[in-house]
Formats: structure tokens, C-alpha cells, sequence
């Protein structure tokens, strides 16, 4: 469980929510980003909302709910691009804290993308242990 008063720095955040995901703690990453969310600065706040909504459609699809799986990964991703878009180009909006947005908005697509013509059914366990960390 994680503490209600958990705070730590954004690439702290990162590293802890990457390792939950990877190894499908998707809930527990979820309560990482959310403290993250609610404690960092206006400008930061779509990033880890949207990273801790993805986050909870991925805890959706570990518990076979396809349709609100679906729903919170489009929606996250939704976040994480207007975090992006803010003021337009900006260095660090790709990668901020070591974050692959671009990876993390792909694999959030292209899996709500499945999960909604197939159902979960098929779906590889591997494509549910996304990271978020640019590949190591």
C-alpha cells in the first residue's frame, strides 16, 4: 500500500511507477502517479494524471473489465498529449523525467485499440507490463 502523504520527486515517481507496471502492479502505480498528480506544479498535473488514469485502465484490463479499460487508457492518454501540447514545442515534453511519452501514448492507443475490436481475449500478458521509462 502506499502512504496517502507519499511524496517524491519526479524522476523518483517515474522509477517507482515504471517498476510497479513492469511487473503488473498497475494499481499500486496508479496510487504512485496520483500523489504525484495531486501534489505537483499546474504544469506537470495532465502528465501524471494522465500517466495515473493509464495507469487505472491498465488495472482494468488485469481484472477483465474491457470496457473501462478502454475509457481510462484513452483518457489517460488524452492527458499525457495535452501535457505535451502546452505552449507548443518545448525541450523535455517528450522525455520528461526519463518518461517515453511517445512510447507510453502508443502502446496506450494501440492497446485500447485492441482491447475494443477483440476483447481481452488474446490480449499477450507482456502488452498489460508496459513501462514508462525510455528503454534502459
Amino acid at each position: 500500500m502506499v502512504p496517502d502523504d507519499l511524496a517524491l520527486a519526479g524522476p523518483d515517481t517515474a522509477r517507482l511507477a515504471d517498476r510497479l507496471l513492469r511487473t503488473g502492479r498497475p494499481f499500486h502505480a496508479h496510487e504512485v502517479l496520483e500523489a504525484s498528480w495531486k501534489s505537483a506544479p499546474p504544469g506537470e498535473r495532465d502528465l501524471w494524471q494522465g500517466l495515473a488514469q493509464i495507469a487505472v485502465g491498465l488495472t482494468h484490463a488485469h481484472r477483465g473489465n474491457a470496457r473501462g479499460a478502454v475509457v481510462l487508457l484513452r483518457r489517460g492518454a488524452q492527458r499525457v498529449r495535452a501535457y505535451r501540447d502546452q505552449a507548443g514545442p518545448t525541450p523535455g515534453r517528450d522525455h520528461p523525467y526519463g518518461i517515453d511519452t511517445a512510447a507510453v501514448l502508443a502502446a496506450s492507443d494501440d492497446l485500447a485499440a485492441r482491447i475494443e475490436r477483440h476483447g481481452l481475449t488474446g490480449i499477450p500478458a507482456g502488452d498489460l507490463l508496459p513501462g514508462l521509462l525510455t528503454a534502459q
